[in-house]
């Protein structure tokens, strides 16, 4: 009994820290002015906490750790509207980045870009929902090139990470 209980010690020590790295790093961007020439474009640094939680813990953990942090980053910075835009732009990404990474035929950037990708989807069709209107549609063409781009820098940092941070200190009963 205490193995167990020790193990969700660790788990509970593991989901806390990456979600204060993932908050830390909405708070940093956050403080980034926008010098984007693209309306809406981030870097996503907080993506690389959620790479680094679907390749490190496993499925479930990237997407807990993902929708935690922005209900904590909508309650702390944002509001209600900023909440379901980020959920639905985050738990697609995530979907999306889950069901590549199962497959095993994509590399961490690959799916990282898709993730990029996804995350501005599911913020366009959130967008075209409340406006009830299919005329903001075009601006994907343009998010989908930012997507790539941000998800591309973002993976190849989370796949360093990955290769860098040791596994003891994801071992437990994370990866379920």
């Amino acid at each position: 009994m205490k193995k167990k209980s020790k193990t969700n010690v660790r788990k509970i020590a593991v989901y806390g820290m990456m979600t204060a790295l993932a908050l830390i790093f909405s708070y940093l961007e956050s403080q980034i002015p926008t010098f984007f020439p693209v309306p809406g474009m981030k870097l996503g640094i907080t993506n690389i906490i959620v790479v680094l939680s679907l390749y490190k813990m496993g499925n479930g953990s990237a997407m807990a750790v993902n929708i935690l942090r922005i209900i904590l980053v909508s309650f702390l910075f944002g509001g209600p509207s900023a909440m379901i835009y980020s959920l639905a732009g985050g738990f697609l990404s995530t979907s999306v980045m889950i069901l590549l990474k199962q497959t095993g035929k994509f590399k961490v950037v690959t799916v990282s870009i898709a993730g990029g990708i996804f995350h501005n989807v599911g913020q366009i069709l959130i967008a075209m929902a409340a406006l009830n209107t299919n005329g903001i549609a075009w601006y994907l063409t343009v998010l989908w090139f930012t997507g790539m781009a941000t998800g591309a820098l973002i993976g190849l940092l989370g796949n360093e990470l990955i290769k860098r941070i040791p596994d003891k200190i994801f071992e437990g009963e994370l990866k379920k």
